[in-house]
């Protein structure tokens, strides 16, 4: 037994245990990156073990794959997979309008790609990510090693043309080497404080040479679960315009609550 959990690990499992109940028997589930689909995986895996639930994973990232094969998921490729029912993964911020920064784990490629090769996309948060406009996270924009630092000041060029109040860019690092995301590419963080106008932000930059990928995720995300200190859950699902409110309850056991953190 690990203890009580914190009021915001807490949030993040609930949100988590909420949404493996979308995955039905068969499906091919996009599993997300991060310390809140970390939770997800665990519930997931739970759930193959337990219930002998039948789900085959694609997961975003190295170190999501590592943890769905521990917990017993099958996990295969995209390709292999070629289409997805639903992808289940956490944000950085969301938006009144189900819009996303995501990339602070820094596998925004992946996750984007297999958010939008889904059927649905379901989000777990904690109440602290929902915001009224994005842009107070540092957006992800992962770009190509050559000439990194050229790219940069062409991103940086390009922001002060844009609606945001912030324009400065930094190299992410690893200690003190730059960070490496699983293709082999930089990511360079945007301080932009407010983004006026996401959907403009997001075409603009994927404009420009060495530019990669963005972690602006526009009409990806279908509903967003957000999780409470105190067990409560936020279901909101923008498709049906429906808004649900629950409560999960949970003790804490070893088989699910050991090693959780990444």
């Amino acid at each position: 037994m690990t203890g009580d959990l914190s009021p915001i690990d807490t949030a993040k499992f609930v949100a988590a245990k909420r949404a493996v109940d979308f995955v039905e028997d068969g499906m091919r589930v996009g599993l997300g990156t991060g310390s809140t689909a970390a939770w997800m995986v665990r519930c997931l895996g739970e759930l193959v073990r337990e219930d002998g639930l039948r789900v085959t994973g694609v997961p975003t990232s190295t170190r999501t794959a590592e943890l769905a094969r521990k917990v017993g998921i099958e996990v295969v490729s995209l390709d292999e997979a070629k289409w997805l029912d639903l992808t289940i993964d956490g944000a950085d911020e969301v938006d009144p309008d189900l819009n996303l920064i995501k990339g602070g784990g820094g596998a925004l490629l992946q996750e984007k790609i297999v958010a939008t090769a889904s059927d649905q996309m379901i989000v777990i948060t904690d109440a602290t990510k929902k915001v009224e406009a994005l842009g107070a996270f540092p957006l992800p924009v992962e770009v190509v090693p050559f000439g990194w630092q050229t790219t940069k000041a062409l991103v940086e060029e390009t922001l002060s043309g844009l609606d945001v109040l912030g324009e400065s860019a930094t190299l992410r690092l690893n200690g003190q080497a730059p960070f490496v995301t699983d293709e082999g590419n930089y990511i360079v963080d945007l301080h932009l404080h407010r983004i006026a106008n996401a959907r403009q932000l997001s075409l603009v930059l994927n404009q420009i040479p060495g530019v990669v990928e963005n972690g602006l995720f526009i009409d990806v995300c279908d509903i967003v679960i957000v999780g409470h200190g105190d067990g409560r859950v936020e279901v909101d699902d923008i498709n049906s315009g429906t808004h649900e409110e629950d409560r999960i309850e949970f003790v804490e056991t070893d088989n699910l609550f050991t090693n959780i953190s990444e």
